[in-house]
């Protein structure tokens, strides 16, 4: 059985992977989110009370779980991508400096210690 459980979740589409270590599950994630990043992209949502803008939109979101640890990226509609923890609020990574959110998670995770 693997550590680390990777979800990709695209609108109703679910796929659930599986990587051996945490470099491994990394990877994948940064594989999978660069994917979608390059191809994904939604329209404005107009539902009259309120208009939700495509960097609003969450167009997919992949998910890392292992030992101690619920992070993952987000891509929006316009293409853009966020890292976040948490497992029931989340909570987005800022970036320091020029860093990339796919590094803004491996600091993050690599602080959460063992």
């Amino acid at each position: 059985m693997s550590a680390w459980k990777v979800t990709v979740r695209t609108g109703p589409k679910v796929q659930r992977l599986r990587a051996g270590s945490l470099d491994e599950a990394l990877d994948l994630a940064e594989t999978e989110t660069r994917a979608a990043a390059a191809t994904t992209r939604r329209g404005t949502i107009d539902v009259r009370v309120r208009t939700f803008e495509p960097a609003d939109q969450v167009a997919t979101r992949v998910e890392l779980r292992g030992p101690g640890a619920r992070v993952g990226l987000d891509v929006r509609g316009d293409g853009s991508v966020q890292a976040w923890t948490g497992r029931i609020r989340r909570r987005l990574l800022e970036p320091d400096g020029d860093e990339t959110p796919y590094e803004a998670l491996r600091r993050q995770i690599a602080n959460m210690g063992p």
